[in-house]
């Protein structure tokens, strides 16, 4: 790289270490975590904007000085994919270790598939409502070749044949943990789902054994063969409780490093944003401005619909929506409901009053089952958008019916063929019989709807953990209505 070429990046990358130092300087002076994360979306805005303004989409000094500055986003995302398996996997057995679950187990399971798979059939109809109700069916930029490229149109087509063989069925066995080692290492794309239901049945062996000592506490010794059950006995409340004691350590350990990862979050805010200003194609957005336009409107209602249930709850939608900013700002930047999952926990556990058992099952079924954004309205809009061009009235009661039926089951497979909203719309248009090369045309814009999406992923688990909280009785009020109880990574970390 010539001299020439060098300077423009030494000068982005002198911005961003010096805003950088800035946000730690804020720190230094007390200023509390959420003005931080505030802060570091507007500086990575202005910083993404200057850059692409400066040195040009996609050029090479600007991809350059993006590649350098990944390292502190993608670096942070990384971190928090890390935790997300070991988290998950201890604090479920601790909730068991605890006590804290064990007939309501069941019960917080159900609760939180209901609430997801539930908005998820909303967020179907908003999402055919949103383009129904707006003249966007049957929208001229589905004309044939509006930008879709035929390598872009092969891709999909590949890409759909990967989903076209897989049944109900075949998605729900793909949750069961066949290795636990490799779903550990986060190897498929139900692994958190298969992580979940191993650390449960871990937690009730546990409680099986603990229940064994137990027994053997009162039992007497009249002859050898009750001298021999006492000393199982005796042996299995001495495993029991070095188990135990392993996992609280463990979790120990686990939840300072979230806490000291966490900390890091306005500068990994600033890095990811920065990113997708200084990459987002601006003028494909205004052709598509009616679009994501709509696209927000329904991200935004199903939001209310979330406030609306907290309120059936006896939960402030204000409060809530003020305590769960910082996840909602990341998940909205990151674009990763994965990368979210560490914050999300922490959020229900430490701002919302959430018990942690239930934090846990709501935040790692929330990745991957009835996501409303992805799985919800965009596969019900673009079916809606398409379905005029071949023929269909959009406002038929069956039309209407299929769709949402279709949305609720394939909301399970995206978790069992991974790829987020791309992967639900093709199985949505798959199994509807209508074509899919608007999924190809909209990928322009796929971004920015996808930070909105993201956000309202997230937040549908947090409402499905507040929701199954307060069902099973033990949502902390006090935790919930104390403004001070947030989440900022800095009970441990001193970043």
């Amino acid at each position: 790289m010539s001299l020439d070429a060098i300077l423009p990046v030494a000068a982005v990358l002198a911005v961003f270490v010096a805003l950088l130092l800035a946000l730690r300087f804020m720190k230094a002076k007390g200023m509390g975590f959420t003005p931080r994360v505030f802060t570091a979306l507007g500086l990575g805005i202005a910083l993404g904007i200057g850059i692409q303004l400066a040195l040009g989409r996609g050029s090479d000094a600007a991809s350059t000085a993006l590649d350098w500055m990944s390292i502190v986003g993608q670096g942070y995302i990384a971190l928090l994919k890390m935790l997300v398996m070991p988290l998950v996997f201890v604090a479920i057995v601790g909730a068991f270790t605890r006590t804290k679950v064990t007939e309501n187990l069941g019960r917080i399971s159900a609760v939180v598939l209901a609430v997801l798979l539930g908005t998820v059939a909303v967020a179907a109809l908003t999402g055919w409502a949103a383009v129904a109700f707006s003249g966007l069916a049957g929208a001229s930029f589905t004309d044939a070749g509006a930008g879709a490229s035929a390598d872009s149109l092969q891709a999909l087509q590949t890409e759909q044949q990967q989903v076209a063989d897989l049944s109900l069925p075949q998605m729900i066995l793909s949750f069961v943990p066949v290795n636990v080692f490799a779903d550990l290492a986060g190897s498929r794309a139900t692994s958190t789902i298969a992580v979940v239901i191993f650390a449960a049945i871990t937690g009730i062996a546990y409680l099986k054994l603990r229940a064994r000592g137990d027994d053997g506490d009162g039992a007497g010794s009249e002859s050898p063969a009750s001298d021999d059950a006492a000393d199982a006995a005796a042996s299995a409340g001495r495993q029991a409780a070095f188990f135990k004691q392993l996992i609280d350590s463990l979790y120990g350990i686990v939840m300072r490093i979230v806490s000291m990862v966490l900390a890091l979050t306005p500068y990994g805010v600033l890095a990811l944003i920065a990113h997708v200003m200084a990459t987002s194609d601006y003028a494909a957005i205004l052709d598509l401005g009616k679009f994501v336009a709509v696209s927000y409107a329904a991200l935004l209602f199903m939001l209310l619909v979330h406030c609306l249930i907290l309120l059936a709850n006896r939960v402030s939608p204000l409060t809530y929506l003020k305590k769960a900013f910082p996840v909602l700002s990341f998940a909205f930047v990151a674009r990763s409901s994965a990368g979210a999952v560490p914050l999300n926990i922490e959020t229900q556990t430490r701002a919302l009053g959430v018990g942690e058992a239930t934090a846990n099952f709501s935040a790692s079924f929330g990745m991957s089952i009835g996501q409303n954004g992805c799985a919800g309205i965009y596969p019900a809009m673009l079916a809606t958008i398409i379905a005029p061009t071949v023929g269909i009235d959009v406002f038929s009661p069956t039309f209407v019916a299929g769709l949402v039926a279709v949305v609720v089951i394939s909301s399970f497979g995206v978790a069992g063929v991974g790829g987020g909203a791309t992967f639900a719309s093709l199985i949505v248009l798959g199994t509807m019989g209508l074509p899919i090369e608007i999924v190809g045309l909209l990928a322009s814009v796929e971004p920015l709807i996808d930070m909105g999406r993201t956000a309202l992923n997230v937040s549908d688990s947090m409402v499905a953990g507040v929701t199954a909280s307060n069902a099973v009785g033990d949502l902390d009020r006090a935790v919930l209505r104390d403004p001070n109880a947030r989440v900022s990574g800095e009970e441990h970390a001193k970043l």
